[in-house]
This record gives C-alpha cells, structure tokens and sequence, in this order.
C-alpha cells in the first residue's frame, strides 16, 4: 500500500482525532495539520502542530506537536513526526517538541530522528477548569532539532 503525505483542514485532522486517538480529544488550534492517505485517498494518520502547550517553551521559535493520531496503518506515526519537523524548519522554527506517556516505548519518535529530553512526573490531584490533565500519568518529552 503507497502512502502519501497530505495537507489536512484542522476541522478534518479534530474529526479524526475524535475517533483514532487513544485517550485524548483534538485540540483547540493549530499552526498547521499533516495527513497520510492510502492509495484509495482515505486518511490513514494525522498530526495537528501548534504553539506549545507549557508556556516556558513559547518563544516564539518552537512549536509542538499537540497531537498525532492513526488507525494503525504502519509507519505513519513516524513519517508524520518526520514531516512535521521538517515543515516546521521550513517556517523557520528551531525546535518542535511533543510528549509521550512513560509507558509508551517512543519508537517512532526515535525511528524519525527525535530524543528524549526531559523526564515529567505525574500532575496528581489538579486540574484546570478549561484543561482537564490525566491523574498520575508521567510523561516523557521528546524534541527534534
């Protein structure tokens, strides 16, 4: 099966993020969205980049992926997060971040070039009103540049 990369509309990329992802929902905005379509043109995979979520990396020179969803379609995850670094350099960002679960092995981030950086602890027992967080989930960040 060829697979292509494709622009994606943020309304379509939160649509398929509603029914792919594990366990979160799309998020509010977006910088730009990246798709994978098979052969017949079905999305198979997306990836929404936007400014970072933590505000001490918001300088304005960085930018996260936010979320990155697929329907299991092998090597998608890993073309997107290769795809999105290199369209973020393409607009002049030096750093593209994202996070993964500690329990999550990482693999594709690794297999598109990414390093783990940063070690987070879990967030136990808070929550915005406008951001609810998982309760005692650690988190891993990982960084391309």
């Amino acid at each position: 099966m060829g697979l292509t990369l494709v622009p994606v509309p943020f309304a379509e990329a939160k649509a398929f993020i509603d029914v792919w992802h594990r366990h979160l929902k799309a998020p509010r905005g977006h910088k730009f969205s990246l798709g994978i379509a098979d052969d017949d043109g079905v999305l198979v995979a997306v990836a929404v980049v936007g400014r970072p979520v933590a505000r001490g990396l918001d300088d304005g020179r960085t930018l996260e992926v936010t979320r990155l969803a697929s329907d299991g379609t092998r090597n998608t995850c890993s073309m997107l997060y290769a795809a999105s670094w290199r369209a973020a350099r393409a607009l002049a960002y030096r750093r593209l971040v994202t996070y993964t679960r500690a329990d999550e092995t990482g693999a594709s981030l690794r297999a598109a070039g990414w390093k783990p950086v940063a070690a987070l602890p879990s967030r136990e027992g808070w929550h915005p009103p406008r951001r609810p967080r998982a309760e005692g989930v650690s988190r891993i960040r990982w960084e391309a540049r």
